[in-house]
């Protein structure tokens, strides 16, 4: 077990599970505003920082009900590697540092497909199954296919980033193989993409 792995209340979990989501939202929206002129990056940044939103919104509902549940908001814990705090925070003030220098797309991208795989997303799908209504969980996880998905498309379109888009593909196939067991490929979901962008 890494050294950094705890058992941490739930409302410590959310509340740094809360602040990396708004973070990422935040930068996220930086992005809208630094591809402003061109539509089709602007609009894809703005669906990224909605889904942040969602997931930000999803995680104050899970606030609200373990504050209302003694159960929950007492001494109930759940393993929680504190490492990604601080690493991601880390990561997340770099990125903002240096957007405000002004990126290309290609970097913007880079930023993303480290954020959308680090550990971050499976801690907001995790703390979501106190809701204890299994279509909260589907939904998040729908979502997060769905952005990686539509970055991977990106990445595909805008840059030839072989390598980068090997990521992206990687990562979408991990989360399509939590979600149907593991026989998944990712070319049916680029060529569904494609087809809806002719």
């Amino acid at each position: 077990m890494p050294s950094s792995l705890r058992r941490v209340t739930i409302p410590e979990a959310l509340e740094v599970a809360l602040d990396l989501e708004r973070r990422t939202m935040d930068l996220y929206a930086a992005f809208v505003r630094e591809f402003a002129e061109d539509d089709e990056l602007r609009g894809f940044w703005l669906g990224m920082a909605r889904g942040e939103a969602a997931h930000y919104g999803a995680l104050m509902l899970v606030e609200t009900i373990v504050k209302n549940d003694p159960a929950l908001s007492g001494e109930a814990k759940i393993l929680f590697d504190t490492s990604t705090g601080v690493r991601l925070r880390s990561l997340l003030a770099g990125y903002r540092r240096e957007t405000k220098r002004g990126i290309e797309p290609h970097r913007a991208f880079e930023m993303a497909v480290d954020l959308e795989g680090s550990e971050l997303e499976d801690v907001v799908v995790d703390l979501l199954q106190v809701v204890s209504d299994p279509t909260w969980r589907e939904q998040a996880v729908k979502m997060l296919i769905h952005d990686i998905g539509d970055l991977s498309y990106m990445i595909e379109t805008h840059t030839k980033d072989a390598q980068l888009l090997a990521r992206a593909d990687a990562l979408l196939e991990r989360r399509l193989g939590r979600t149907t067991g593991g026989a998944t490929t990712v070319a049916a979901p680029r060529r569904a993409r494609s087809a809806r962008q002719a």
